[in-house]
């Protein structure tokens, strides 16, 4: 793009700016040229700088990192915008985006033009395979007899989720999201789109973000997604639809978060019933019905270094307090975690301790590793990763049939999340600009406890960003 054009576009940005009493910069922008009033006011609004403090050359094609980072300064001046000059400046950021991303103007800072509503979502094709002996077996509590265990079906389906959000900046520190999603929907459900049970739409994001204290404080209260670890951490027991309030202090070297509400998702959410078993007449086990969502109250502490806290190394502590609504215990949940990136590897390391676990047994036990080369990323085309993970987890974390009890960042399915030692590899690739191709494999997996071994996991599915 021309300088001149762009100063006629830019023209309309020099908001607030004057050039009644400013005077001119350049020594090649004559005061009879057509652009003169539009340099003057530009300059005086510290939007452009020329070359060398001294030259305009008006005639001269700049680069798109040049026209992004006038684009970054008149972004500074939208408080004084009128409607027409937010929207033009709004279109230009657009069009920059990833140029003010590289500058340092991060995708953040571009969602908080106020007065900006922005569609953003995911769609996910995905394969998952576990094979084996194709079924698992789970003992009824309380009871010695092995005739009264019974089969549960490992996972083997092509299904699709579909998620849309709407990310609304109220003022400059208020934002208000609500996002909507799909259920994992099979292909291989036999009924109809408009009967199935599995492709219902719920909201699954509406909460209010207000930053206080220089942006330094944080208040969300809604529904959001509740990390187990924070930023960083595995996330191994966490609700990605969770009922509460957060308050959060962050900088670049450290983060306090604060919070406290219930689940929404899996077993520890109310979705599935839970509760004591029991013998009907005929001495069948039956189950009495429980579907209220557990609470927890928590706090983490992580900390930053060596590139700050979008880019470095991290470590962090965190603490759950979990409050069954079924009379049971309370569960307290302890953990801690370091992510330690050198050169393009990342080694990341989880440990996490459940004190009086679901299943009776004090002190369960996760252990994670991770191992990662190189980076994906969704905005750059042929950007790749590979990690190795080792999984180590004690007996603790399913319901009576063997239903994992919450949602986790994972990417294994329950009975290789639970009482198991596990290995597992994976690739992603972003074959396109926000298309991205992931792909993992479960190895050497063994129950810690007990001769039933769970099947090896295959997964592979396609992520769209938009």
């Amino acid at each position: 793009m021309k300088t001149k054009v762009l100063a006629a576009l830019a023209a309309t940005m020099a908001v607030g700016a004057t050039c009644a009493f400013a005077a001119n910069p350049f020594v090649d922008v004559p005061s009879d040229s057509w652009a003169y009033k539009s340099v003057v006011e530009l300059a005086d609004a510290g939007i452009i700088q020329g070359v060398d403090g001294q030259y305009f050359q008006g005639n001269r094609n700049i680069t798109r990192y040049e026209a992004a980072e006038m684009v970054a300064k008149a972004m500074a001046h939208m408080d004084k915008a009128s409607v027409e000059q937010r929207a033009l400046i709004n279109k230009l950021a657009d069009e920059y985006a990833d140029e003010l991303n590289n500058l340092g103007v991060r995708v953040s800072a571009l969602e908080n033009r106020v007065g900006n509503v922005k569609l953003t979502g995911d769609a996910r094709i995905r394969y998952i395979n576990q094979g084996g002996d194709d079924q698992k077996t789970v003992k009824h509590p309380g009871s010695d007899d092995k005739t009264t265990d019974h089969k549960v079906k490992n996972d083997e389906s092509w299904s699709y989720r579909v998620r849309v959000r709407a990310n609304a900046q109220v003022n400059d520190r208020t934002k208000v999201v609500y996002g909507v999603s799909t259920n994992n929907v099979s292909f291989a459900d036999n009924t109809t789109a408009s009967n199935s049970k599995n492709d219902n739409i719920f909201t699954d994001r509406a909460y209010v973000d207000y930053n206080f204290g220089g942006n330094n404080w944080d208040l969300m209260v809604g529904r959001y997604e509740y990390d187990m670890g924070g930023d960083r951490g595995y996330g191994f027991l966490y609700g990605d639809n969770f009922d509460g309030a957060q308050l959060k202090y962050q900088n670049d070297k450290f983060v306090a978060t604060a919070g406290y509400g219930k689940f929404k998702e899996g077993i520890i959410g109310g979705n599935t019933t839970v509760g004591a078993w029991w013998k009907d007449e005929n001495g069948n086990f039956e189950k009495e019905v429980s579907n209220e969502a557990s609470k927890t109250a928590y706090g983490e502490l992580e900390g930053f270094f060596g590139g700050g806290r979008v880019a470095g190394s991290a470590v962090g502590v965190y603490y759950n307090n979990i409050m069954p609504q079924n009379d049971a215990d309370n569960l307290d949940v302890w953990g801690s975690y370091a992510s330690v990136n050198f050169g393009k590897w990342n080694a990341f390391a989880n440990y996490e301790n459940y004190k009086d676990a679901i299943d009776g047994k004090d002190d369960a036990e996760v252990w994670i590793g991770k191992l990662t080369y190189n980076k994906a990323n969704f905005a750059t085309p042929k950007s790749w990763d590979a990690w190795v993970e080792y999984l180590n987890a004690d007996d603790a974390f399913v319901d009576e049939e063997g239903n994992f009890l919450g949602s986790t960042r994972s990417w294994r399915n329950g009975n290789l999340l639970n009482n198991v030692k596990s290995w597992g590899v994976g690739v992603d690739y972003t074959f396109a600009k926000n298309a991205q191709f992931q792909v993992m494999q479960s190895f050497a997996s063994s129950a810690k406890d007990g001769n039933n071994d769970p099947g090896e996991e295959t997964r592979a599915q396609f992520v769209f960003v938009f």
